[in-house]
């Protein structure tokens, strides 16, 4: 500020400038993508699913088998979680933005319908059709939220969909090696892509 500048000017100036620049963030947000999905996070997803497959392919009891991967899923998503908060907050940016928000709808509504279709093919004794339902709709969710996330989540939801495809026409012990590559194989590999690339 020189020796000529009125203080009651140069106030309302920063005043504007912080308000512009408020604007501007909130518009990059709307506008970008998720960048918080965390590499080291699915890497480390990944490493729980190719547990959790080694265990159940050992398990010849179905409803044993359905128990051990919906206890996966809570550990998941608790890694999952963890790791993108972390993240968000190691760059500074917020983890609830318009991008995030948008990728969570997206992504959620696949999965309520694979919750709803799991109850109606566990009454119906369906649970050779279990695996491919559950990887046909995460790929569909990851496909679906990878619209406002990062390139890697979109190729990485695309092989969970092939996965599921393929699951869905195949006896076990194939569904067991589809569910460890796709929930085990493919969260490590793209996750060492995404930290790589995007920061972790």
């Amino acid at each position: 500020m020189s020796p000529d500048d009125d203080p009651a000017d140069v106030l309302p100036l920063e005043a504007h400038a912080r308000e512009s620049l408020r604007y501007i963030r909130t518009a990059m947000e709307r506008a970008g993508s998720f960048t918080a999905v965390s590499g080291r996070g699915q890497v480390a997803v990944g490493g729980t699913a190719l547990a959790a497959a080694a265990v159940a392919a050992r398990v010849t009891e179905p409803r044993a088998w359905v128990l051990i991967w919906l206890a996966e899923l809570v550990v998941a998503v608790a890694v999952a979680g963890a790791a993108m908060r972390s993240k968000a907050r190691a760059a500074g940016l917020p983890l609830f933005s318009g991008a995030a928000r948008r990728f969570a709808l997206v992504f959620t509504l696949p999965l309520l319908a694979g919750a709803i279709l799991t109850v109606a093919l566990l009454r119906a004794g369906a649970f050779a059709l279990l695996p491919g339902t559950w990887l046909t709709l995460y790929g569909v969710a990851v496909t679906g939220g990878a619209t406002f996330s990062v390139a890697p989540v979109r190729s990485m939801g695309l092989g969970f969909l092939l996965f599921g495809v393929t699951a869905l026409f195949l006896p076990r012990p194939w569904t067991d090696l589809c569910m460890a590559a796709a929930f085990g194989g493919l969260h490590i590999v793209f996750g060492i892509a995404i930290a790589r690339v995007h920061g972790g």
